[in-house]
């Protein structure tokens, strides 16, 4: 498997950056999101690739791969913001400011990310049994339709319930949920480019007939 190391890195790198970034709050074209809905989309339409290729049990061990590094990056983060500032060092408010982890959001992110991307496994995995390999952008979009709808509703819902209004809560699920699903229809034949230069290079192409779909079983 010539490029699945590749593929489990840069899942893990848009995975990571699009949390931090997650942090500011924007609004745009006349949607209001957090800013790592520009990228956290990818993270999904990776896994796409991970499960049509390689099957579920594959792109299992690479989500928890991403859970165990982005913990540990919100670890380190919330670490190093606990730690005293040197005496010349005039930048800890601005650090806070900025990166400053907030328990309440990082248990947010970590619950949505491993209920919508197993979700989002799964259900592809399935349907490719179902339609035969065939009606890939169904599978898909299918997919990132239920993971995307848990993960962005999970998040927001843990993160800032009680805390904004009701409105605005509302407002940025919405649109979470809509730029993110607008970028896997997008990015769709990015993804069966993908999808058919890996298959022919790996010579695999998995279906999950006989697959144990237990998120915990790594063996």
């Amino acid at each position: 498997m010539k490029h699945l190391n590749f593929i489990t890195a840069t899942f893990v790198a848009v995975l990571i950056i699009s949390n931090i970034v997650s942090t500011k709050i924007v609004a745009f074209w006349g949607l209001t999101f957090d800013a790592g809905t520009i990228l956290f989309p990818l993270a999904y339409i990776f896994g796409d690739i991970l499960t049509e290729v390689y099957g579920f049990n594959k792109a299992r061990r690479v989500i928890w791969t991403g859970f165990s590094l982005l913990l540990l990056s919100t670890l380190t983060i919330y670490i190093v913001g606990l730690l005293p500032a040197a005496s010349d060092w005039q930048n800890q408010n601005a650090y806070q400011t900025i990166l400053g982890v907030t328990p309440r959001i990082a248990l947010a992110s970590l619950i949505a990310y491993l209920i919508g991307e197993f979700a989002n496994s799964y259900l592809l995995a399935k349907l490719k049994v179902k339609t035969k390999g065939k009606l890939l952008w169904l599978r898909t979009i299918g997919s990132t339709l239920v993971g995307q709808a848990l993960d962005s509703t999970i998040f927001c819902l843990v993160a800032f319930a009680g805390i904004f209004e009701p409105e605005l809560l509302i407002a940025i699920i919405i649109s979470n949920y809509l730029i993110k699903v607008g970028c896997e229809i997008i990015f769709t034949p990015v993804t069966y480019a993908i999808t058919n230069y890996l298959k022919k290079s790996e010579q695999i192409d998995y279906f999950d007939t006989n697959t144990n779909f237990n998120p915990f079983k790594l063996s």
